[in-house]
């Protein structure tokens, strides 16, 4: 099997319960009647990326589906937390592309979903044999792969939340859906 489309959501849940919270985050998101299989971070190649609503309609209720899903959970009031999957996408459909998962206490979703995006976009110019300054900042080094023509499209979504002030269970997740 490899997937042919992919779609991205995010959510966010609240719960007294942490495993409850995290199947809130689920329901928020709109994939919580699927059985996730978690994979690794590969885009496979000719994978289009499509909007999360036509991705849906491709899905039944109980189905295996393969998800790269970044997870955040605390029940420490006021803690801000993220969750942000990035995507690198390369110029020729033949050649295998990126996903990231970041994982990130104390950070804005800004500064979450820029590092994640910089992390799929590393990963796939070395891959791609880009040549780079890592200590460059993200904005210069996304320049640099966006005109070495190696590398199509980047992105990321990013789900971020303050912990509950009760100190409920507060769960935000990120994931890249992907689907035959």
């Amino acid at each position: 099997m490899v997937p042919t489309k992919m779609f991205l959501t995010k959510g966010i849940g609240i719960h007294k319960e942490r495993l409850a919270s995290f199947e809130s985050a689920l329901r928020s998101a709109g994939i919580e009647k699927y059985n996730l299989v978690y994979v690794s971070s590969i885009l496979p190649p000719h994978c289009k990326m499509i909007p999360k609503e036509e991705g849906l309609e491709y899905l039944k209720p109980g189905q295996i589906v393969f998800v790269v899903m970044a997870r955040s959970e605390t029940d420490e009031p006021n803690r801000l937390i993220a969750s942000s999957i990035g995507v690198a996408v390369p110029s020729d459909p033949n050649i295998y592309g990126y996903l990231s998962e970041h994982h990130s206490f104390g950070e804005t979703a800004k500064k979450a979903g820029d590092y994640a995006e910089d992390l799929a976009a590393t990963m796939l110019a070395t891959t791609l044999g880009i040549e780079f300054d890592p200590d460059q900042a993200w904005e210069e080094r996304e320049e640099i792969y966006k005109t070495s023509g190696h590398i199509f499209k980047t992105t990321q979504i990013t789900q971020s939340d303050e912990g509950n002030k009760d100190g409920l269970w507060t769960t935000v997740i990120a994931a890249a859906i992907l689907i035959e």
